[in-house]
């Protein structure tokens, strides 16, 4: 199974870049999309049905803000819409879907680049490690894909000194992220497979920062252990131009 996380930074903007054209050339078996922007009318869900994806969304009560979605080529046995939190729910944070024996998440964890949501973005962090552990106790085989605002390791920014006291790469997050990773027993599959540094996901649209590769690595796909005899392959797919983002890849033996 070739799956693909992308923060697309509004998917109405994406689809005016050529989305659909890049997607029937990447061919993933499933997507998942964080910062769709736009509410389940918005979104051209027939186009995708016609390159054979069935497509699930999850939208922020606030327009133009947030959401999440998953597209894929298997019809998944259920899908779950947030993650029961009214306060996250409302934002269009979370959204599950369970296939036979396997299930994945796609989560846009909150941004704290203004400073005054820094609690919002620990709180949840801190609630969602909790779902991840209760929900292993039912679905151990999980892939949970998005955009987490955070740089793990020094390896994952591009200037880790200078950029020490910025959220996204606070001691606070970077412990939380070792935890949630330790505590819900999951693999980094981009860091199993490669630990080379300048590889990143996301680039500020100023100062032709993509271009001088002055980057972060938010954008995650981590899978359970369980999984870990299974993962293939893990890339970065850094030629996608539809956002400051771009998509990270996993195949998977599903």
């Amino acid at each position: 199974m070739k799956l693909i996380t992308y923060n697309v930074n509004g998917i109405r903007a994406a689809f005016t870049k050529d989305f659909l054209g890049w997607l029937t050339t990447a061919d993933p078996d499933v997507v998942c999309i964080q910062e769709s922007k736009a509410g389940n009318d918005q979104i051209d869900i027939e186009s995708l049905e016609k390159l054979g994806y069935h497509s699930y969304w999850h939208s922020a009560l606030r327009k133009g803000y947030s959401g999440v979605g998953i597209a894929s080529k298997i019809k998944p046995d259920h899908v779950e819409y947030g993650c029961g939190i009214e306060s996250y729910d409302n934002e269009g944070r979370i959204i599950r879907a369970d296939f036979n024996g396997y299930s994945v998440i796609s989560v846009y964890v909150p941004s704290a680049s203004n400073i005054d949501r820094l609690d919002f973005k620990m709180q949840f962090c801190h609630d969602f490690l909790e779902y991840i552990r209760s929900l292993k106790k039912t679905i151990p085989n999980l892939i949970i894909s998005g955009d987490f605002n955070i740089c793990h390791q020094a390896i994952d920014i591009h200037d880790p000194v200078r950029l020490k006291n910025v959220s996204g790469f606070l001691p606070m997050e970077r412990e939380w992220m070792t935890n949630f990773i330790e505590e819900c027993e999951l693999i980094d599959s981009f860091r199993f497979f490669n630990n080379e540094p300048d590889h990143y996901t996301w680039w500020s649209y100023r100062q032709n920062s993509r271009a001088k590769n002055k980057g972060w690595r938010l954008d995650y796909n981590f899978a359970s252990y369980s999984l870990k005899e299974k993962l293939s392959r893990a890339v970065i797919l850094k030629e996608a131009l539809h956002s400051d983002h771009c998509p990270a890849l996993l195949e998977i033996d599903l």
